[in-house]
């Protein structure tokens, strides 16, 4: 069973920088997309940035030029750096990631969600 395991997030003063990562395991499998959401209280679930597979990248508006993702193939692994934090960047984290699911016959695609990670962003 795949499992994504998203430690990392708190509580930081706003100006200030955190980083996530989120670690996929279990499971015969390959990584297509890999991809950052977030949904603050009284909110819909939002893009925050995704990685393909070429390494290419896309990020949401509001967080251009100060979040920065990646992934570490070797690790299974995707990271979001966010630098400069507003307020308004406070909400749950969840991460994505699109695998190709190699045990089951013919292979196919499949999205998993990480369970989230509160990240907090104080004035």
């Amino acid at each position: 069973q795949v499992q994504l395991v998203e430690p990392g997030g708190g509580l930081v003063q706003a100006g200030g920088s955190l980083r996530l990562s989120c670690a996929a395991s279990g499971g015969l499998f390959s990584i297509n997309g890999m991809g950052w959401y977030r949904q603050a209280p009284g909110k819909q679930r939002e893009l925050v940035a995704t990685i393909s597979s070429d390494g290419s990248t896309n990020y949401a508006n509001p967080v251009k030029g100060r979040f920065t993702i990646s992934r570490d193939n070797a690790k299974n692994t995707v990271y979001l750096q966010m630098n400069s934090l507003k307020t308004e960047d406070t909400a749950v984290y969840y991460c994505n990631t699109v695998l190709v699911r190699l045990w089951v016959f013919p292979p196919d695609e499949y999205d998993y969600w990480g369970q989230g990670t509160q990240v907090t962003i104080s004035s």
